[in-house]
């Protein structure tokens, strides 16, 4: 079993539009575990290191100015091959590409409105994981079905 701990982020139409908790409650029945949450509004800085490879693409502007709109949910989740797990959840990033039952199929409409963060890879999320959380505001716990969740 390869625990491993994802960055994902509710983006301001999942919060504005009330899907939020939808959307942690479907990480939450299928065991992936939260090790933290929290609300926030992104500042400019933030979202330049966060979206900084994005730099001098047509669509950077749009970006920034989305993602710092509204508050979003930042959450670092954790579980058995959490990475892939959660990318599947996610579903393709353009909405109109998803698969039905993924999360931005379900609920987003359009690549610039796709509801959803998460990080593509291991080293993403160490990176995404650092730059919206501190040590002390993650917890180590084990969740009482873990039993029942793994061999």
């Amino acid at each position: 079993m390869a625990m491993e701990r994802t960055f994902v982020m509710l983006k301001p139409d999942a919060v504005q539009r009330g899907h939020a908790g939808e959307i942690i409650s479907r990480f939450e029945k299928k065991g992936i575990k939260m090790v933290g949450m929290k609300l926030m509004l992104i500042s400019e800085d933030l979202a330049s290191r966060h979206y900084g490879e994005h730099v001098g693409k047509p669509f950077y502007e749009k970006l920034m100015s989305y993602i710092t709109s509204g508050p979003v949910v930042a959450m670092v989740l954790e579980g058995d091959n959490a990475v892939e797990m959660v990318r599947k959840f996610l579903g393709a990033t353009n909405p109109q590409d998803a698969t039905p039952g993924t999360i931005r199929c379900d609920y987003g409409q359009m690549i610039g409105r796709n509801i959803i963060h998460g990080s593509d890879s291991l080293a993403s999320a160490e990176r995404e994981i650092g730059l919206f959380f501190d040590d002390d505001e993650l917890v180590d716990y084990t969740r009482i079905d873990a039993a029942w969740l793994f061999e």
